[in-house]
C-alpha cells in the first residue's frame, strides 16, 4: 500500500549561491499516486527528489511520509538511480537480494526475490553475473531489488534516461503496471515528456532560479495508455506548450491544466510557521 507524502514549503540554499535552488515548494501526494516531475536542467527536480528520499535535507520546511517527517533513508522509500548501480561481481540474484540483507531478512530472499525476477523476466539468469547483462535487464535487477523490500514509495530518478527507445518504453510500461498492482506512491523526476504522460495522474511542471512549482496537469487517461491516442498526445502538446513548443493540442483542456499559486502564497507569515 501506497504512502501520503506532504511537502511542506521546502526552500533550499546551497552554499555560495545568491538564490535558493528550491523556493517555497509545497503540495501533497496522496497514497497509490503518480505524480511526475518536469523541467529543464538546473530547476531542482533531481534535488526535491532527493531531499524525498532522505539523502538531503532541506533548508527550510520538511517533507513527511505518513506524517513522519523524513530525515533519512528507509526501506519504506525505494529510489531508482540513472544507473542501476549493481554490484558487478554478483550475480542477479545476490544484487537483488541486497535491500532484504542490509535489513537482517535474509530468511524472506527465497519468498520474494525468486517471485520479482520471475516478474521482471530475468528468473532464468538469477545465477548469472550481472556484466553479462543488458541495460534494460541491469535496471530490471535494480527494479527487482528495490521492490524486494516491500517499500511504500518508489522514487524513480531518470532511470531510463540511457536506454534504447525501445527498451525504455518497454521498462515504463513494465514499471508502471507493477506500481499500479502494488499500490504504491510513485514520484519519477524525468526530462521525457512523453515519459511523464505515460506514468504519472499529474505531471508537476518546474520553473527554475528559483525552482517552484510553476503549473500541474492532471492526466486523465486510464492505465495502460495509449500512446497514438488523441487524448496522449494531447497531453504531451500541451506539456510542450510550456517549453517553447508552438504545436497546440487538438482538442483543448484547461480544467486538466492547474496554474501554481503564486509565490506569495507559497511563502507563509515566517511567525506563523514556526508556531
Amino acid at each position: 500500500m501506497g504512502a501520503r507524502i506532504t511537502i511542506d514549503y521546502i526552500t533550499h540554499h546551497y552554499k555560495g549561491q545568491a538564490q535558493p535552488t528550491l523556493d517555497g515548494i509545497e503540495m501533497a501526494i496522496e497514497p497509490g499516486e503518480a505524480i511526475a516531475l518536469i523541467g529543464q536542467s538546473g530547476c531542482g527536480k533531481s534535488t526535491l527528489l532527493h531531499m524525498l528520499a532522505g539523502l538531503l535535507l532541506p533548508s527550510e520546511g520538511c517533507v513527511r511520509i505518513n506524517g513522519h517527517q523524513v530525515t533519512r533513508p528507509s526501506p519504506r522509500w525505494n529510489m531508482m538511480f540513472q544507473r542501476p548501480s549493481l554490484y558487478p561481481w554478483m550475480t542477479v540474484r545476490e544484487n537483488a537480494s541486497l535491500g532484504l540483507i542490509f535489513q537482517g531478512q535474509r530468511k524472506l530472499i527465497a519468498e520474494r526475490v525468486d517471485r520479482l525476477l520471475e516478474t521482471v523476466g530475468l528468473a532464468d539468469k538469477a545465477n548469472t553475473n550481472v556484466q553479462a547483462l543488458s541495460g534494460g535487464q541491469q535496471q530490471r535487477v535494480a527494479l527487482a531489488r528495490s521492490l524486494a523490500t516491500e517499500p511504500e514509495v518508489l522514487l524513480l530518478d531518470e532511470p531510463f534516461s540511457a536506454l534504447d527507445a525501445f527498451t525504455r518504453a518497454s521498462l515504463q510500461d513494465e514499471v508502471n503496471r507493477l506500481v499500479r498492482e502494488r499500490g504504491l506512491t510513485l514520484v519519477l523526476v524525468t526530462h521525457d515528456i512523453e515519459e511523464a504522460v505515460v506514468m504519472a495522474d499529474r505531471v508537476m511542471v518546474m520553473s527554475a532560479n528559483p525552482g517552484r512549482i510553476a503549473s500541474t496537469l492532471t492526466v486523465p487517461m486510464p492505465c495502460p495508455r495509449d500512446r497514438t491516442s488523441h487524448a496522449f498526445v494531447d497531453c504531451k502538446a500541451v506539456l510542450m506548450s510550456f517549453f517553447g513548443a508552438t504545436r497546440h493540442p487538438a482538442v483543448a483542456a484547461p480544467e486538466a491544466i492547474e496554474p501554481a499559486p503564486s509565490a506569495e502564497t507559497h511563502q507563509p507569515d515566517r511567525a506563523a510557521r514556526a508556531a
